[in-house]
């Protein structure tokens, strides 16, 4: 499977939270945040998702899309051969193996697969 979900920037977690699952009717996948302000919310509403960043720094030029695919280390095994990528996959603390490609304006592609249990690249 692949998918592209779009991660979106915000100020507030909170006050984003009560707009798309109060206002728009998403439910909540996951929430990682420890003061309830800023921090990740994972949001579904059919087959729709997203995911809220909020203060959303640390990607490119604040625009990033976090693309979920079956094997993170086979998309990183066929794109290190033909662009730049600052790293290799890395197994997250929050269930994901995860690595960054940056195209040439500055936007972030955010790969996710699922975690490994030998973390080697």
């Amino acid at each position: 499977m692949e998918r592209a979900i779009p991660i979106l920037p915000a100020d507030d977690l909170r006050t984003a939270r009560n707009f798309y699952v109060d206002g728009l009717g998403f439910a909540v996948t996951f929430e990682a945040s420890e003061d309830g302000t800023t921090g990740l919310l994972g949001l579904e509403r059919g087959t729709i998702r997203l995911t809220i960043d909020a203060p959303m720094s640390g990607h490119g030029r604040h625009a990033c899309v976090s693309l979920e695919v079956d094997d993170a280390d086979s998309y990183y095994d066929e794109w290190r051969q033909r662009v730049e990528i600052d790293g290799p996959p890395e197994n997250e603390p929050w269930g994901a193996r995860t690595f960054n490609v940056i195209d040439p304006a500055g936007n972030t592609l955010f790969v996710m697969g699922p975690t490994r249990q030998d973390d080697a690249a």
